[in-house]
């Protein structure tokens, strides 16, 4: 059996016409509330509550500014969100050398995780997430460096962190 090459276009044509019908994508910072439900006045009408950490305050810092672009927080927010930072320290890379056989850490990791649970304002539980990031450092043989070197770390994963919540938030939101 022998295919000509006009029905062989078409089938193709009809093909893939079919698979682009399926296709979903759509902006997900649309301000038009028929695309990607006004995502961005979602985000802004999130209140998000106190932390207890400086870490965890970086990340609720960078996620206000990150939700509102910069404007006032919302009077009367219709969600709340409680979020949890855990901040662990880990040794990446040691060094062995004759004066220190036990091996010194040269380079370390700072890993956050973040966990949310985002509320309605009639107190109804709607979304829960977790991420985690990392941000590596140097440790030098100087104390100060490697405290300052830390803390850097810190504010590099709280701002990655901040984002990627950000942005994991938003897409649950358009999906609401």
């Amino acid at each position: 059996m022998r295919l000509e090459p006009g029905r062989l276009v078409r089938g193709l044509l009809v093909v893939a016409l079919l698979a682009a019908a399926g296709c979903t994508v759509q902006p997900l910072y649309s301000g038009d509330a028929a695309v990607g439900g006004g995502v961005a006045a979602k985000l802004a009408a999130i209140d998000i509550e106190p932390v207890n950490t400086r870490v965890a305050q970086e990340v609720r810092n960078h996620l206000i500014f990150g939700f509102t672009g910069g404007a006032a927080r919302p009077t009367s927010p219709e969600w709340t969100m409680r979020l949890f930072v855990v901040r662990a320290r880990l040794s990446a890379v040691s060094i062995q050398s004759a004066a220190t056989p036990d091996g010194e850490p040269t380079a370390g990791t700072i890993r956050l995780t973040g966990s949310y649970t985002l509320t309605s304002a009639d107190g109804s539980t709607r979304l829960r997430g977790r991420r985690s990031v990392s941000a590596s450092f140097d440790m030098p043989r100087q104390e100060f460096a490697v405290v300052r070197a830390v803390r850097d770390a810190e504010t590099r994963a709280a701002r990655e962190l901040a984002e990627l919540l950000r942005i994991t938030v938003a897409a649950d939101l358009a999906r609401q």
